[in-house]
């Protein structure tokens, strides 16, 4: 496979993945919290207005809030909306880093310049992956070694250190 095709059929296809993802885990994540900030706030108006369909509409308004937030505690919108973004924006760095030969490419041959793109590429997506698993199985708390191979190590190593 060659370089361009490999930024082609593998880079870019999962970095616009990742960004579709995020974007539909940001829009889930803000709606939910939409959803129980304003009907949290309305309950406690509703149960104190004398009207008749007030108590009802305070119940039913209730079960809502305690729907969505039960959702996000299960689904972890927030947390998948960052892995996803951060993976995105990673891969985009790398691309652009790789292109340019700045960073880890600085002054590599072109095939060591390729061989450590698939590397890293790689290593991102499978971190990606590890986290989200990580996330949806352990209540959010991301592991110490999936945390190190996120976006700050791949600035830190294209700023020189």
């Amino acid at each position: 496979m060659t370089p361009q095709g490999y930024v082609e059929s593998r880079l870019l296809q999962y970095q616009e993945w990742y960004d579709r993802k995020a974007t539909r885990m940001k829009a889930m994540h803000l709606r939910m919290r939409t959803v129980s900030v304003v009907g949290g706030a309305l309950v406690p108006v509703l149960v104190n207005v004398d009207l008749s369909f007030a108590r009802i509409t305070a119940t039913v308004l209730s079960l809502v809030v305690v729907a969505s937030v039960s959702l996000e505690s299960v689904y972890r919108y927030r947390e998948q909306w960052k892995n996803y973004r951060s993976t995105e924006q990673l891969l985009g760095h790398e691309r652009i880093y790789f292109e340019t030969r700045v960073g880890p490419y600085h002054r590599l041959p072109e095939r060591d310049c390729f061989t450590l793109l698939v590397a890293r590429v790689e290593k991102a997506i499978a971190s990606e992956n590890s986290a989200t698993l990580n996330v949806m199985t352990l209540g959010g708390q991301v592991n110490a070694d999936v945390q190190q191979h996120g976006v700050p190590a791949a600035r830190q190593g294209a700023d020189g250190g």
